[in-house]
């Protein structure tokens, strides 16, 4: 299977923003016991990439979020990132990514965005924020663009996860909801609601 595939199959990804070397290993080890081994690590803040190589190694497949340069890009392969995310389109970064051979997952809301990005074959695309349409947005999207395969991010908790699936998103990334508390206990627990919910 192909790493973008194994990205896709996972059904949920955790977004973790503000981590570091330290509090990246223990975060990614609380989804894990949840069920979900893999993770994107946003590349915002400075420890962001000191985060993904202290996590990369183990049984979850590590992506960087949050890109927006080549130079966070090139900085996320060498840190050991498998996948990376953008928040929005930039062609440029697309092609970096296609001549390179890194999977990237760009970010997009407007049906001009998502058909631009479509021109490059990614493995998918990052509708974000997804709570501005929310699910029949996506639905709708799926009209013009039945082939396509969407993450929706922003937005998304345990109440409405199941629904963007429904409405026929490929995967969806869970932000804060799931990721940002100091008990690692009900982020374990949140995970394993998540993943009750793509059985």
């Amino acid at each position: 299977m192909s790493l973008a595939a194994t990205v896709l199959n996972k059904r949920i990804i955790p977004v973790a923003r503000g981590l570091d070397a330290s509090s990246a290993p223990a975060l990614a080890g609380a989804l894990a016991v949840g069920g979900l081994d893999i993770i994107e690590i946003t590349v915002e803040s400075a420890g962001g990439f000191d985060a993904i190589a202290a996590v990369v190694g183990g049984e979850t497949t590590v992506g960087a979020g949050t890109i927006v340069t080549i130079d966070q890009a090139r900085r996320a392969v060498e840190a050991g990132a498998e996948f990376l995310v953008t928040p929005h389109l930039d062609l440029a970064l697309l092609e970096w990514a296609g001549a390179n051979g890194v999977v990237m997952i760009p970010g997009a809301l407007t049906p001009t965005e998502i058909f631009a990005a479509q021109r490059y074959e990614p493995p998918a695309v990052k509708l974000f924020p997804a709570h501005v349409g929310g699910p029949e947005y996506l639905r709708s999207l799926l009209g013009p663009y039945p082939d396509l395969r969407f993450i929706p991010t922003g937005g998304v908790t345990g109440d409405n996860a199941r629904a963007y699936l429904e409405a026929g998103a490929v995967a969806v990334g869970v932000g804060g909801w799931l990721t940002t508390h100091s008990d690692l206990s009900v982020v374990t627990r949140r995970a394993r609601q998540l993943v009750s919910q793509v059985v």
